[in-house]
C-alpha cells in the first residue's frame, strides 16, 4: 500500500490526484487531499469570479475526483505549523505532493503604493468570493474612479465586476455584504492600464470582449494609444490569441461607419435596472507605466502618476519621461504573483518556485528530496490556465509512480487522521463539506436566492461540524458585513 497525500485541492492538486488513481501501476494507492480550508477547489472557489458559470461548473469534475474511493479529501489541516511541517508528514504519509499556487501579490514598487485606498486585486478578489481569511474586510465602493493596474484576467475579472450591475449579480453565489456594496456603489470610471502594448496584454479574448456586453457599461479606448503598438496595425504575425485581442481593440477603437460598435451596441439596449444605476466607462490604456500613488494618509490616494513608455524593439518598454495623472480613490494592482517558501523545503528566490526535476523537489546539491514533489503554479511558476494544470500534475503523478516500490517500504502511521489530530490539526472530512454546502443552500433560499457562500471561518466550520451543529450556521447574519476596514 502506498499513501499519499497531496497539498491543496485547487485544480493542480486534484489533477494530480486523479493522475495517481487512475494508474494502475499501484492498485492499493490511498491518496489523501489535504487542505487548509474547510472546502475544496481552490481558486475555483475562490478565484474564479462568480459570474462566470461556466467556469466555476469544473467543481463538477473535481467534485467526482475527490469522491474517488481512494481518494480522501481533508480540510481544515494546515500543513508549514511547528507540529506537521514536512517531515511529520513524511512520518504519516509514504509521498507528499505540494500544489500550493503562487499566494502573494508582486508590488509595484513605487512610492505611495501603500496609502488607504491601494490594494493588491487579489484581496478584492477574496472579498467578493467569500474567502474566510477576508472576512473582516469591506469595500464600501465610494469612490467615483477606479484603477486597475495591469491587463491579465484577474484584472479583467476586477475591472468587470466593478462595472457590473448588482442586480445582475444576484444570481450568483456572491454574499450579501459584496452584493450591497456593489448595489451602494458610486463608481463611475473603470481604468484599466498596463505598461506595454495591446499585443502583449495577458488578458483572453473572451475575457476581452465581454466588457463590451456589460449593460450601462462603455468601453473607451484611445485609438492613437493602441497605435503604438508596432503590431496594431498588421497583427497577422502574432500569436493567435494576442492577435485575436488586437483584432478586438480595432474593432473598437475603428469601426466601420455602417455598424454600430460593440460598446455602442452594449450601451443601446439597457435593462431596465442598467437605467436605473449610475452609467459606467471603462478605460482600456496601454503603454504607461505607473511612477507614483498621489495622496496622503489622512485622505488616501487620489491620483496615479504613470509614465508614457515606449517600445525598445526587444519585447519591453522605455520611459519617455512624458507623465500623466489619472484620478483614483480605488487602485488595484495585479501585475503578477509568486509563489512563498514552503518549509522544510528548498525555495528558488529567484522565481518564487521549488527548484524539482519533472516534479521531484530537488536539494541543494541536486539530488531528489526522497518523498517530496510539486505541481501547479509552485512547481512552473504563474503562468498558464486552469486546463494547463493537467499535463503539469501528470508528469509529476508519473514520477511518483517511478518511485512507488522505493517509496511503500517507509513504514508510515497506522491511522493518517489520528496522526493529523495529534499534530493538532481537525480535519474536516468529505462529510463536513457536505454540511457546508447544505448550510450554503439553505442561507441562499432564506435570500430568495440561489446558493450563496458562508463568508467566514466560524460559519464554515459551524456548518461543517466543527464548531456547531453540522449542516446548519452559527448564528448571525453571514452576509460579509464585519467589521473592517472600509475600501
Amino acid at each position: 500500500m502506498l499513501r499519499v497525500a497531496v497539498i491543496g485541492s485547487g485544480p493542480s492538486g486534484v489533477y494530480t490526484a486523479q493522475s495517481l488513481v487512475e494508474q494502475q501501476a499501484v492498485p492499493d494507492m490511498e491518496v489523501y487531499v489535504l487542505d487548509r480550508l474547510p472546502c475544496p477547489y481552490g481558486l475555483v472557489r475562490y478565484g474564479v469570479a462568480p459570474d462566470h458559470e461556466k467556469i466555476k461548473s469544473l467543481q463538477g469534475t473535481l467534485r467526482r475526483v475527490l469522491e474517488h474511493p481512494r481518494v480522501r479529501f481533508l480540510g481544515n489541516v494546515e500543513v508549514g505549523t511547528a507540529d506537521l511541517g514536512l517531515e511529520k508528514l513524511r512520518e504519516i504519509f509514504h509521498a507528499v505532493v505540494f500544489c500550493v499556487g503562487a499566494a502573494t501579490d508582486r508590488h509595484l514598487g513605487v512610492p505611495g503604493e501603500e496609502l488607504p485606498g491601494s490594494h493588491p486585486a487579489t484581496e478584492f478578489v477574496a472579498w467578493y468570493s467569500a474567502h474566510p481569511d477576508a472576512a473582516a474586510i469591506r469595500f464600501t465602493l465610494a469612490a467615483r474612479s477606479a484603477l486597475v493596474v495591469g491587463v491579465g484576467n484577474v484584472a479583467v475579472d476586477v475591472a468587470r465586476i466593478l462595472a457590473r450591475g448588482a442586480a445582475e449579480l444576484a444570481a450568483t453565489d456572491m454574499p450579501d455584504g459584496p452584493l450591497g456594496a456593489l448595489a451602494d456603489s458610486r463608481v463611475e470610471d473603470v481604468w484599466m492600464i498596463g505598461r506595454r502594448g495591446p499585443s502583449q496584454a495577458k488578458f483572453t479574448t473572451k475575457e476581452l470582449r465581454e466588457l463590451a456586453t456589460l449593460p450601462g457599461a462603455e468601453v473607451r479606448v484611445l485609438p492613437e494609444e493602441l497605435a503604438l503598438d508596432p503590431a496594431y496595425r498588421d497583427p497577422g504575425a502574432l500569436p493567435a490569441a494576442a492577435r485575436r485581442n488586437v483584432e478586438v481593440l480595432r474593432g473598437w477603437a475603428e469601426p466601420p461607419a455602417s455598424e454600430p460598435t460593440a460598446t455602442a451596441a452594449a450601451a443601446s439596449e439597457p435593462t431596465a435596472a442598467a437605467e436605473a444605476s449610475r452609467r459606467r466607462r471603462i478605460h482600456l490604456r496601454f503603454f504607461l507605466r505607473p511612477v507614483e500613488m498621489l495622496g496622503d494618509a489622512a485622505s488616501g490616494v487620489r491620483a496615479v502618476r504613470f509614465e508614457r513608455t515606449t517600445p525598445d524593439g526587444l519585447g519591453g518598454v522605455v520611459g519617455t519621461g512624458v507623465f500623466e495623472d489619472i484620478e483614483a480613490q480605488l487602485v488595484l494592482r495585479s501585475v503578477g504573483y509568486r509563489g512563498t517558501p514552503q518549509a522544510g523545503l528548498p525555495f528558488d528566490e529567484k522565481r518564487g518556485t521549488v527548484p524539482h526535476l519533472a516534479g521531484r523537489v530537488l536539494l541543494p546539491d541536486g539530488t531528489p528530496y526522497p518523498g517530496a514533489y510539486v505541481a501547479g503554479w509552485i512547481k512552473r511558476g504563474p503562468t498558464g490556465v486552469i486546463g494547463t494544470n493537467r499535463p503539469c500534475a501528470k508528469e509529476t503523478a508519473m514520477s511518483l509512480l517511478e518511485d512507488a516500490a522505493a517509496l511503500a517500504g517507509r513504514e508510515v502511521a497506522d491511522d493518517p487522521v489520528e496522526a493529523l489530530r495529534q499534530a493538532g490539526q481537525q480535519p474536516v472530512p468529505w462529510t463536513g463539506w457536505l454540511g457546508i454546502e447544505a448550510a450554503e443552500a439553505a442561507w441562499g433560499h432564506q435570500l430568495g436566492r440561489g446558493t450563496v457562500k458562508l463568508p467566514d471561518w466560524e460559519r464554515l466550520l459551524g456548518a461543517a461540524g466543527s464548531t456547531g451543529a453540522a449542516g446548519t450556521p452559527s448564528t448571525g447574519a453571514p452576509d460579509g458585513r464585519s467589521e473592517g476596514a472600509a475600501r
